[in-house]
C-alpha cells in the first residue's frame, strides 16, 4: 500500500491483451481479431483493481455490463460495430451523464441516484465504439485545479503519488497515463482538460467553442466556457477521436478538421508567452521546458516571436468573477440544475468561498461579462499574423497533495489558485482550442508541460506541431521508465 513519506511510482501497463498501445493501435489489432474485446476489457478491469487502492481515481465501477458489452461485440459479425474506436475502454468523468449510472459532480452534495439519460457528448463519443468501465473522479463541481474532493480521498498522480494529478479531470489523467485504459474522457471549463494532461504527461486538446455537441450544462451558462474531449498517451489517438467526432456532428459554423495523421511541413509564425498577465512570474522549470520547445520549433523551420498576452489586464478578475458566478449559481440552484435533492449545506470550502466572493462583488458582473464576450473578438484580432501562440500550461510545476485542498482557508487558497491557473482560462472565455503537450521532467519525477493555443476553427494546425513536437522529443511514458530502471538495474548487476 501507499506509504506517504515514501514517494513512488505506479502504473498498471504489461504483457496483457492491451499491451502498451494507444486507442488507435489497440483498436486496430481489434479489428484484425488479434485480441478479443472481452480479453481487452478484462484486461483493462484487472488494470484498474491493481492501481486503484493508491490512485482513488475512480468513483463509479460499471465492470460486470462492461464486460457483457465486450461479449456481444465478440459475437457481433465483423464490420457489426463501425465505430473506429471499437471495443477500447474508456472512462467517463463524474459530471456527464450516462444512463444506468450516477452522476455526483464530484460533490457530497449530490446523491447517487442512477441518470436516465446519456448526454448528447457522451453518445458523440460513445458511439465511435468504446466501451464504458464506470466513472472516473473530479473535485467538486470542476471549480479545483487539483482532484482532491473534500469527501473522499485524494486521487494521486501515477508518476508520483505524493502530487497532484491536477484537475478538473483529474482522475480520468490518473487512469491514462497509469495504463489503465488508453484514453478517457475529459471536459474543461477553465483548464481542466490541459491541466491534468499537463501534471500527467499527456495529450490533452480543448476543442474550438461549438466544435464539439455541447456539454448539458451550457444551457445555464451566460457565456460558454465548456468544451468536451479526451486525455490520451499519442497525438494520433487525440486526432482520430476528433475526426471521428465530426462524423457524427460536424459544426456548421467552424471549417472541418478531417483526419490529421502527421505534421505537415508548413512553416508557422508562432507567438511566444513566457508570463502570464496576472503578474505572476512562471517558475524556472515551466519557463525552461516553453523555451527549449521554442528552440525545437525553430529547428523545425518554425518562427517563433515573443508576443504580449492577447487579452486586457482585467482578464484575471472577470474571469474570476464568472468563476465566482457559477459557484454562487450552483450553491443557490443545484436542486434545479443537478439534482432536486441537491444538499447546499454539504458543498466544500472552495464553492462556499467562491459564492461568498460572488456576492461580495456582484455589482462588478455586467461590466466583466461584457469584457468577457469581447475577448472572443481581441483574441482573433490579436491572432492576425500568427499560426499559434506557445504558452505554459501552468504557472508552476505541479503541487504536492494538500497544497491546493477545499479545506485550505479560502483567501490562501484562492491566491495559490491565481499563481497555478494562470494561462489555460484564456482558450475558455475566447472560445479559442488549445492543446498542453508533455515536455519535460522534474527532479520529482513529475511531467512538466506546453500549451499551444490556435485561431478559432484551428485544431489542425495545434495537431500539425504536435504531431511534430512529438517525433521531435519523444516524451516517456510510465512503462518506458519502468523499463528504463530494469535495464539499468541489469546493467548494474552486469558490472
Amino acid at each position: 500500500m501507499y506509504n506517504p513519506d515514501v514517494p513512488e511510482t505506479i502504473h498498471a501497463f504489461s504483457d496483457d491483451a492491451l499491451g502498451h498501445e494507444d486507442a488507435t493501435g489497440l483498436a486496430q489489432r481489434l479489428r484484425r481479431r488479434q485480441v478479443s474485446n472481452a480479453e481487452v476489457t478484462e484486461a483493462a478491469i484487472r488494470r484498474a483493481r491493481k492501481v486503484e487502492p493508491e490512485l482513488n481515481s475512480v468513483v463509479t465501477e460499471h465492470y460486470d455490463q462492461a464486460m457483457d458489452a465486450a461479449r456481444r461485440l465478440d459475437r457481433e459479425p465483423p464490420g457489426g460495430n463501425p465505430g473506429f474506436f471499437r471495443g477500447v475502454p474508456t472512462f467517463i468523468k463524474d459530471n456527464l451523464n450516462v444512463a444506468g449510472l450516477p452522476t455526483r459532480h464530484g460533490s457530497a452534495a449530490i446523491p447517487s441516484g442512477r441518470a436516465m439519460h446519456t448526454s448528447p457528448f457522451a453518445q458523440q463519443m460513445l458511439v465511435q465504439g468504446y466501451v464504458c468501465l464506470g466513472k472516473s473522479s473530479m473535485p467538486e463541481f470542476g471549480f479545483n485545479a487539483t482532484t482532491e474532493p473534500a469527501h473522499a480521498l485524494p486521487t494521486r498522480n501515477p508518476w508520483n503519488l505524493s502530487y497532484s494529478t491536477g484537475a478538473s479531470s483529474g482522475g480520468s489523467a490518473a487512469l491514462v497515463a497509469a495504463g489503465v485504459v488508453p484514453v478517457a474522457h475529459a471536459n474543461d471549463g477553465g483548464g481542466s482538460i490541459r491541466i491534468p494532461a499537463a501534471c500527467c504527461g499527456l495529450v490533452g486538446l480543448k476543442p474550438t467553442r461549438g466544435r464539439l455537441v455541447d456539454n448539458d450544462a451550457v444551457h445555464s451558462l451566460p457565456i460558454n466556457i465548456i468544451s468536451d474531449g479526451i486525455v490520451s498517451r499519442s497525438v494520433r489517438d487525440t486526432a482520430n477521436f476528433l475526426a471521428e467526432a465530426e462524423l457524427w456532428f460536424q459544426s456548421p459554423k467552424l471549417p472541418p478538421v478531417g483526419r490529421v495523421e502527421g505534421p505537415s511541413g508548413r512553416q508557422l509564425r508562432i507567438g511566444l508567452v513566457l508570463d502570464s498577465i496576472n503578474g505572476h512570474r512562471t517558475d524556472d522549470v515551466t519557463r525552461k521546458a516553453v523555451e527549449d520547445t521554442a528552440r525545437h520549433l525553430e529547428r523545425l523551420g518554425h518562427q517563433v516571436v515573443p508576443v504580449a498576452v492577447p487579452v486586457s489586464e482585467s482578464f484575471p478578475d472577470d474571469f474570476a468573477l464568472y468563476w465566482a458566478l457559477l459557484a454562487f449559481g450552483v450553491k443557490a440552484n443545484g436542486h434545479k440544475l443537478l439534482n432536486p435533492e441537491f444538499d447546499k449545506h454539504r458543498v466544500d470550502g472552495l464553492t462556499n468561498g467562491l459564492a461568498k466572493m460572488f456576492k461580495s462583488n456582484f455589482w462588478r458582473l455586467p461590466g466583466a461579462l461584457w469584457r468577457l464576450r469581447r475577448s472572443t473578438r481581441d483574441y482573433a484580432r490579436a491572432m492576425t499574423g500568427y499560426d499559434a501562440v506557445l504558452t505554459p500550461v501552468l504557472g508552476h510545476t505541479t503541487p504536492p497533495l494538500g497544497h491546493l485542498s477545499p479545506d485550505v482557508p479560502f483567501e490562501t487558497l484562492f491566491e495559490r489558485l491565481t499563481r497555478y491557473v494562470n494561462f489555460t482560462p484564456l482558450a475558455n472565455a475566447t472560445g479559442a482550442p488549445a492543446i498542453s503537450l508533455p515536455a519535460a521532467l522534474t527532479d520529482d519525477n513529475l511531467p512538466v508541460s506546453v500549451q499551444l493555443m490556435g485561431k478559432h476553427g484551428g485544431e489542425s494546425t495545434l495537431l500539425d506541431l504536435a504531431y511534430a513536437l512529438e517525433a521531435e522529443q519523444p516524451w516517456p511514458g510510465l512503462w518506458q521508465q519502468g523499463r528504463q530502471a530494469q535495464a539499468e538495474a541489469a546493467a548494474s548487476v552486469g558490472r
